[in-house]
């Protein structure tokens, strides 16, 4: 199969001392959240960026990806495909910390819509938990499935999760966020969760703010001082 690939953005400081992975949504690509890292360069000076495409082209949208086939609602063919899917990303994050020389607390999944249900799906299920996962627009596919979510920090920690919406997305409606946050509570996984007022199917300045601060504070980083 062959490997995934997109853009990067080196650390600022010139080090890596963290890895994060952005998962596009459903008919982007990597070139579209990568812009997110350049926005959070200032909060995570150490961190290394890579926005991978995904490898299945969208019918009838040129430069379009998908990470799994969306031809209904129907939850079912939503836990087909990540579950299909999962096992070359896993793949590609293992890649990624071995060439940067560092290990699962050092990295970050932010995923968007599509993007975010593979986040959360992978991050709960690495055999060790990320420092981070946040999902942006998106849902938990299967929480059904959450008995076989095991993963933990070195310490016994779940992963910290950040979910952030719109109040206004039509495509997936906010109580898709509200309806993660509980069945996680419910298989007692913690989350945080920020809701943007008006904002539709995207992610705003408030949003980008609180998971780059989000993130900051997993990777144990000192706050940005004004």
């Amino acid at each position: 199969m062959p490997a995934l690939s997109g853009p990067r953005l080196a650390p600022r400081s010139g080090i890596a001392k963290q890895l994060v992975v952005f998962l596009h949504g459903y008919g982007s690509n990597g070139s579209d959240l990568i812009e997110i890292g350049k926005q959070w360069q200032r909060l995570l000076p150490d961190a290394a960026f890579v926005s991978p495409h995904a490898l299945e082209a969208m019918p009838m949208a040129p430069g379009g990806r998908q990470w799994f086939p969306l031809t209904s609602r129907e939850p079912e063919e939503r836990w087909r495909g990540v579950t299909k899917a999962a096992p070359m990303l896993d793949e590609f994050l293992d890649e990624e910390l071995a060439a940067a020389g560092l290990d699962d607390r050092h990295l970050a999944v932010v995923g968007f819509s599509q993007g975010a249900m593979m986040a959360l799906h992978i991050g709960l299920r690495r055999a060790v938990a990320p420092g981070g996962i946040v999902a942006i627009s998106g849902l938990l596919v299967g929480p059904e499935h959450l008995g076989e979510a095991k993963a933990r920090s070195r310490t016994g920690e779940r992963p910290p999760i950040l979910l952030i919406h719109g109040d206004s997305d039509e495509t997936i409606p906010v109580d898709a966020m509200f309806q993660t946050a509980e069945d996680l509570a419910e298989a007692e996984i913690p989350c945080q969760w920020h809701m943007s007022p008006g904002l539709g199917h995207g992610i705003d300045a408030m949003g980008l703010l609180h998971g780059g601060l989000f993130l900051g504070h997993c990777f144990g980083l000192p706050a940005p001082q004004r």
